[in-house]
């Protein structure tokens, strides 16, 4: 799984170097933002039933149409199915935050989603307004530390340009 320090050892070892200043200060500034995204992850994964609903309904409020014969949530099952896949996202970000970089999401929620989406005729705009939502509503100190809700963030703003 791709991680900061897995990024910065593979890119020095294909460059055939040693890690450099640079690559070492990133490790570190990763390393002290660490507490922060665990905190993060916790308090995501306590309520990430929660949070799922709210962002999945919030989109279907703003996209009412997406329940009309023949749109991607035209029943109950597909209906559920975009609660499953916005609970995926959500815990694909979890689990960036446990390791502190992007791998999860890269290798597991964006590498083919768009491909995917599309041969199914499934839109990726109803999936941003949700994530969105989620950025957007959650605050600090209500939700979480103004350090977690930053690195929370982080990966929400990741995904939304992803998914885009």
């Amino acid at each position: 799984m791709k991680s900061v320090v897995t990024t910065v050892v593979t890119a020095a070892d294909a460059a055939g170097r040693f890690p450099s200043q640079n690559d070492l200060e990133a490790v570190q500034g990763n390393i002290q933002r660490a507490a922060a995204r665990l905190e993060a992850a916790e308090k995501l994964a306590a309520g990430l039933d929660a949070v799922t609903r709210e962002a999945g309904d919030a989109c279907f409020s703003k996209y009412s149409y997406l329940k009309q014969a023949g749109e991607a949530g035209d029943s109950q099952v597909k209906v559920d199915k975009c609660y499953r896949d916005l609970g995926h996202y959500l815990r694909l970000i979890n689990y960036c935050l446990v390791v502190g970089g992007t791998g999860p999401l890269d290798e597991w929620g964006i590498a083919g989603a768009r491909e995917v989406y599309r041969s199914l005729s499934l839109p990726t705009g109803p999936y941003v307004e949700a994530l969105t939502y989620t950025r957007d509503r959650a605050c600090a100190p209500r939700d979480m530390s103004p350090q977690a809700l930053n690195e929370f963030k982080s990966y929400l703003d990741y995904l939304i340009n992803a998914l885009s």
